[in-house]
């Protein structure tokens, strides 16, 4: 059966390959702010939210490849009642880790699998993550270290490489803090023959 991941993700490709999971990569365009606005509004939870935004991506790519079993995944940082995305610059990385700085947040990590041109399940993990109160100095030392990849993720960290410096602890399913609940995905996987191993 063929396999898509609907994500630019290279941490979900590499937990994907790493497990061994013969797939392929295509990147789905959806309006992620425009989803969680129209989410906000109907007065939806991060829970639901995150799902939402999971199976549009998974949608968009199963339209066009209908015979292929697809996986879409999202992820929302909440801290409180805010929302907070990926920052847009060095300076959004800085300021969000600051107000991240000593609190604990949620990574709320939706994912989904369409086939048969619908979707046919979904799982969302809400993994919690204590970030130690670290030094200015700290974070001036890790932010130049990590530049070219605080952009590229929802709390500015890869707790897979330096990130795991910013943190105190962490709570609940690591691979879902990674943006993939990787161990009810891989279940499922089996259960529909997709995967053998």
């Amino acid at each position: 059966m063929r396999l898509i991941l609907a994500s630019q993700s290279s941490a979900r490709r590499r937990m994907l390959e790493a497990a061994g999971v013969p797939f392929e990569a295509l990147p789905a365009q959806v309006d992620e702010a425009a989803i969680k606005e129209s989410a906000r509004a109907e007065g939806m939870g991060a829970r639901d939210a995150a799902t939402l935004l999971a199976d549009a991506k998974a949608a968009r790519i199963a339209r066009r490849h209908p015979d292929a079993l697809v996986i879409g995944a999202d992820q929302l940082l909440v801290l409180g009642e805010d929302w907070l995305d990926k920052p847009e610059d060095l300076g959004a990385a800085r300021r969000q880790l600051q107000r991240l700085r000593g609190h604990r947040h949620e990574l709320v990590t939706a994912v989904v699998g369409w086939r048969d041109g619908q979707r046919a399940w979904h799982h969302v993990s809400a993994p919690r993550v204590s970030m130690r109160d670290f030094s200015d100095a700290f974070l001036e030392e890790y932010l130049a270290r990590e530049a070219e990849h605080v952009t590229h993720c929802v709390g500015a960290y890869r707790i897979e490489g330096p990130g795991v410096g910013l943190m105190r602890d962490v709570q609940g399913d690591f691979f879902a803090v990674l943006g993939l609940p990787l161990l009810p995905l891989l279940a499922w996987l089996r259960d529909t023959g997709a995967i053998t191993a």
